[in-house]
């Protein structure tokens, strides 16, 4: 890991004599075959003493599947794990760090040496990163189809057969039993991305095949201990980003270690060494990864580990001290990464002796770890301390939620229940973070940034904060009057102040134009921005229509159901709510860039429009007599507060209310800003008349002069006529 430490120019540590002469010439070379397997060795031997040291391998009294079912499944999903994080490393390689061509330009198409835009031929490190993911994709859905084999052979308690019985009740599994549907979902996600890794070339098309690669990481924190834990939504988000974190973090190192000879060797060429800039670019990233998964990490132990006796008196616990022990080694190697060896990649001149060290270092992380992924595949098949079953006697709130009915709702308790959502918490700090970091630089080169949209940035990530984590998100599951608050915050009051802090334009100021044909954070904004699917979604008339209809179709239909019972469905719902908000907003208030701005008239009149279309869904519910999602709010067993259909007509009026304040506020800033509008060209005209005397009103005036006398002449020959 490269960790995101400052970086002051410092002498790099000096390689010893007992390094070896598999790695002396490290620097020229990068790190040799089999130094690079040594670290997959490293793997299986952490998985087999950890296994071993936890009993998690061990014959079971009863329904024990076998010998090759207890050590083949662990085996599996390590290779599973590897190759998974291998294929988003190469992705994140292609899309955001590796240059494309080595002429600085990108290619269209697969196999064409030059485009239409004279591309040039494709960049070998590029060219080997996407040949290691493709392969590594194909490894990652073979390993998928064994894990899902072996899983069943193991939930069965019995081995492997051909038996019709056991392929029968195997398909049975993967259609009708949760974690059998996530492992098909795995398997099905994994065929999809390799095909792609094989065919796909545009960076485009990279950049969405590996979203979808980080897609297939969502079944894996779904099933296991995360989904049975007492905070069970906690631990999934956790876990979730704790995944995405290690297979960025991991999948980076291995492809940054396959990649070590050709960044620099002969086939890149001393005029396209890109070995300094891949590590500042990667170093960048991994910082952010490595924070994100040791705090994940260390929320996801405090779940299910709740006492330090069961930290360090349980296998469980043990296992976890280890993993924690060698996040920190890995910490200290990252650092020494940018404290020392970046700074002298930097320089002129740079010695083989810090890129011996650089590829040393990255070869110690790689071999410790393999065999921490080891102890993480152990860890998932030892039982942690704290039950994970649900109690026979589980209230019906419990069945239904995940968690126990909150205290009844009063006036203090709107700032006193809290539930964190990880996942909504580390997009809030992530978006601060990176904010200040962003409005510290623009001010570092002697720009200015107007703390007004900074208040107003750290304010919406408060209001988001509250809103996901706080008491609508905790009483928004039994009161629909609470969802409504929740929902009508999230989608009209939280994206006001997020757009007037006016990120986009903040970020493409702070963040450096690339000019190697690689795309970093600033050229993906710009694609997007500028893309189709960008001019569709921020179409006023389109923002409009579905800012107001989703409502109407998400709460009419199974959608509202699944929000409320699947946890999947509720991020969904949060996520897809925000970002209707906020695109709504912006293409009212806005300041950043957008394909398509509306004409001012145009945006008072889709504002009002809305308001009414508020007010009349606020009305139907209010006047409604039939429940919605009635097998969920009919059955919490809620003992306090109204009853379910009162409930739901008050929260009527709440999407009423709270709908029409936040959007009259929006249409006076629209009138606002059109006044300002019309006073700035007022300005500019008065300007231009100034700078040439008047000479658009002489030449108006002019206009009408020769008008008039033009007519005056045609009088007189009329007359003249006798007409």
């Amino acid at each position: 890991m490269v960790s995101s430490a400052a970086k002051p120019r410092s002498t790099p540590p000096q390689s010893g004599p007992g390094k070896g002469a598999a790695v002396r010439d490290a620097g020229t070379r990068g790190i040799p075959v089999p130094w690079q397997l040594a670290g997959l060795a490293a793997l299986f031997l952490g998985l087999a003493a950890a296994l071993i040291f936890s009993g998690a391998a061990a014959a079971r009294s009863v329904a024990d599947p076998g010998v090759l079912v207890r050590w083949g499944l662990p085996v599996s999903k390590a290779i599973h794990n590897v190759s998974l994080a291998t294929v988003i490393g190469g992705l994140v390689f292609a899309v955001g760090i590796l240059p494309q061509s080595l002429n600085g330009r990108s290619h269209s198409a697969r196999g064409r040496e030059t485009t239409k835009d004279n591309a040039g031929p494709e960049h070998p490190a590029f060219t080997r990163a996407l040949a290691v993911a493709a392969v590594a994709g194909a490894v990652w859905t073979l390993s998928a189809i064994a894990v899902l084999v072996l899983t069943y052979a193991d939930v069965a308690g019995q081995g492997l057969s051909g038996d019709p019985a056991f392929t029968q009740a195997l398909v049975y599994f993967m259609t009708d039993i949760e974690t059998g549907q996530a492992w098909l979902a795995v398997t099905i996600i994994a065929a999809v991305v390799t095909t792609a890794l094989f065919g796909v070339r545009s960076l485009g098309g990279l950049a969405l095949t590996l979203v979808l690669a980080l897609i297939g990481l969502a079944p894996a924190a779904l099933i296991g201990h995360s989904s049975s834990s007492s905070d069970h939504e906690g631990a999934i988000n956790s876990l979730g980003l704790h995944l995405v974190g290690v297979s960025t973090w991991v999948g980076g190192i291995i492809i940054l270690a396959l990649l070590s000879g050709i960044l620099t060797g002969p086939k890149a060429g001393a005029a396209t060494d890109i070995t300094e800039p891949t590590l500042r670019r990667f170093s960048a990233l991994a910082g952010f990864a490595f924070v994100l998964v040791f705090a994940s990490g260390v929320i996801n132990a405090s779940i299910r580990v709740t006492s330090w006796s069961d930290l360090v008196g349980s296998a469980y616990g043990q296992l976890i001290l280890a993993k924690t022990a060698a996040a920190v080694v890995l910490g200290g190697i990252g650092f020494m990464h940018r404290q020392w060896v970046i700074p002298q990649l930097g320089r002129k001149g740079s010695t083989m002796s810090s890129r011996r060290v650089l590829w040393q270092l990255v070869l110690a992380e790689l071999l410790i770890m393999g065999a921490t992924s080891g102890i993480a595949v152990a860890l998932g098949r030892s039982a942690p301390p704290q039950p994970t079953e649900l109690a026979p006697n589980a209230s019906p709130a419990f069945i239904l939620s995940g968690y126990e009915l909150p205290p009844e709702l009063t006036p203090e308790r709107w700032f006193t229940e809290w539930r964190l959502d990880w996942i909504w918490v580390g997009v809030a700090l992530f978006g601060l973070v990176t904010y200040v970091m962003g409005v510290a630089k623009v001010r570092r080169r002697g720009d200015s940034w107007q703390w007004f949209r900074s208040l107003n940035w750290i304010i919406g990530l408060v209001v988001l904060t509250y809103i996901t984590s706080g008491p609508p998100s905790v009483y928004g599951r039994v009161l629909f009057s609470a969802h409504m608050v929740d929902h009508m915050a999230l989608t009209m009051v939280a994206p006001i102040f997020l757009v007037l802090g006016a990120p986009v334009t903040l970020a493409l100021r702070a963040l450096p134009a690339r000019g190697d044909g690689s795309r970093g954070v600033r050229e993906w904004i710009l694609v997007f921005v500028h893309s189709k699917f960008s001019q569709l979604v921020t179409h006023p008339i389109f923002a409009a229509a579905n800012f107001a209809g989703s409502i109407v179709l998400f709460y009419y239909s199974a959608l509202f159901g699944f929000a409320m019972r699947d946890h999947v469905g509720h991020e969904l719902m949060n996520l897809h709510f925000l970002l209707t908000g906020y695109i709504f907003v912006l293409s009212m208030i806005g300041t950043d860039p957008l394909p398509r701005r509306a004409p001012y008239p145009m945006r008072l009149l889709l504002l009002l429009a809305t308001m009414g279309f508020h007010a009349f869904f606020g009305v139907s519910i209010m006047g409604g007599t039939g429940l919605l999602a009635a097998d969920y709010f009919g059955n919490l067993g809620r003992a306090w507060g109204p009853s379910a259909l009162a409930d739901q007509q008050a929260g009527g009026a709440v999407a009423w209310g709270i709908g029409e304040v936040p959007t009259l506020l929006v249409a006076i800033g629209v009138a606002i800003m059109w006044s300002r509008s019309d006073q700035r060209e007022t300005k500019r005209v008065d300007r231009a008349a100034d700078r040439n005397n008047d000479a658009d009103l002489a030449a108006y005036n002019d206009m009408f002069a020769k008008l008039a006398e033009r007519d005056a002449k045609l009088a007189e020959r009329n007359k003249l006529e006798g007409r």
